[in-house]
Parts: C-alpha cells; structure tokens; sequence
C-alpha cells in the first residue's frame, strides 16, 4: 500500500469546516445493516436496505453476523469481523445492544432493522458525521482516495469494504428453511488502509484490494476510533459499480 501526502490548495474556508466537497455531492447516511440468514425477523430489514440502497445519497451496506450460526444454518456470507465490529459500536454507545436485525447509522444511532421510521429518523438527525469530503479517482492500478486538510483536530481510520452488490441465498436449515433471499451491497471484509489526522492527504489502492473476486464495487469510511473500537463517520464515498 502506497502513502503519500499530495499537494494539494485548499482554501481559507476549509478550517472553518464550510467546504465544498472535492467531487460530486457526500451521502448524507451511512447505514450499516447487521443481519443474519439464521434470524427469521432479518428477511423484512433485508428487504427494506435494498429499499434504502436504490437512495444514491445515502449508502447502505450489509454485515452479516456469525452469531447466530449454533441455530442450524451456517450464514455462507457472515464474518467473525463484522459480530466484532457490531459488538464495538455496542460498547462506544455504552448501552450494550446487539441484535438482529439492527442498523447503525453514521456510525453513531441504532435501530431495529425493519424500523422504517426509527432509520429515517437517525438519518435526519443533526449529528457531527460526515463532514469531511473523500475523492476517489479511479486508476490503471487501482483507485485513489484523496483527503482534505486544514482540519486540524480531526483524525480518523480509512476502512475499505468490498462489496457484492447483490447476493440470493437459498437457506437449506434454521429459522429461515425454504426461503430464497437476497442481501444488496453484501460487506466481504473489512481493510485498513490508511490513518488520517487532518492534513492533506492520498493514498493509493490496487484493485485486487479495493475490488477482488466476487465483488462489483467498494464502500470507503473515515471512522473516528475510541479505544480501537467504531465511533462516528467523518467521511464515507462509493466506487466501482455501486
């Protein structure tokens, strides 16, 4: 992985944190779905994130969760690293709660995954998420993801999810026997690339990183950290084919 601070200009606006974004317009949520082929309440949140999903301003992504594998059926998308990164948020909110279906929202509020209303309303509350603007540029090599400075202060984690677009699973055993469903902007993993402290700068991506095999696009997140556990979403940008 290449690290380089870029030259770029950046007006006198941008410590005042009233900036434009460097390209196109920055999503107004992230909505990160934790579910579970294991869970029958999670078929009707799978439903409603692809609903979501089709909001080109918000981005909406699944995590399915190892947890509920012991009931009978094996979740074939699930990944031990997405139950942690659902226990962390848990923890930095402090009340505890995980279950399925659930969704956090910009890092920050949780709700039931099937609460249309609940959702809507975490992603039009005020909130200190998302104020900082990511370019990506696509390149023969990869992609290249561009951060801004003059914000001193603010530090933050640059994650990349890869991600399978959209996903049909025919679910053999468990609480879901019999149903064939399917799980829109599905997480394969979750990749560190980079630390950001409020300084100018950009860093480089290949495109077996951002999009291996079995994926069509990739979701990128500045997260704050707390004691190497998720908090709020500085940032967030969309590539590939989402």
């Amino acid at each position: 992985m290449k690290h380089r601070l870029a030259r770029l200009y950046l007006a006198a606006s941008l410590a005042a944190l009233s900036f434009p974004a460097i390209a196109g317009s920055a999503p107004r949520a992230v909505v990160e779905l934790f579910t579970s082929q294991g869970c029958s309440s999670c078929p009707p949140a799978d439903a409603l994130l692809r609903e979501l999903a089709k909001d080109t301003s918000i981005i909406a992504v699944s995590l399915p969760v190892t947890y509920w594998d012991y009931l009978g059926w094996k979740d074939t998308l699930a990944e031990k690293a997405f139950s942690k990164r659902q226990r962390g948020y848990a923890e930095t909110r402090g009340d505890g709660q995980i279950y399925t279906p659930q969704v956090v929202v910009n890092g920050l509020r949780h709700a039931v995954g099937s609460d249309r209303r609940g959702i809507e309303a975490a992603i039009d509350e005020p909130s200190k998420a998302l104020k900082v603007p990511l370019n990506l540029k696509t390149t023969q090599a990869g992609v290249t993801i561009e951060l801004p400075g003059g914000m001193q202060g603010l530090v933050g984690v640059l994650w990349l999810m890869p991600i399978t677009k959209s996903r049909s699973v025919a679910i053999g055993r468990g609480e879901n026997t019999g149903r064939n469903i399917t799980y829109t902007n599905v997480v394969r993993s979750i990749v560190k690339v980079g630390e950001w402290s409020g300084e100018p700068m950009s860093i480089d991506v290949p495109h077996d990183v951002a999009t291996p095999p079995g994926t069509n696009g990739f979701v990128v997140l500045l997260q704050t950290m707390r004691d190497g556990r998720p908090d709020v979403i500085l940032g967030a940008a969309k590539g590939g084919g989402l």
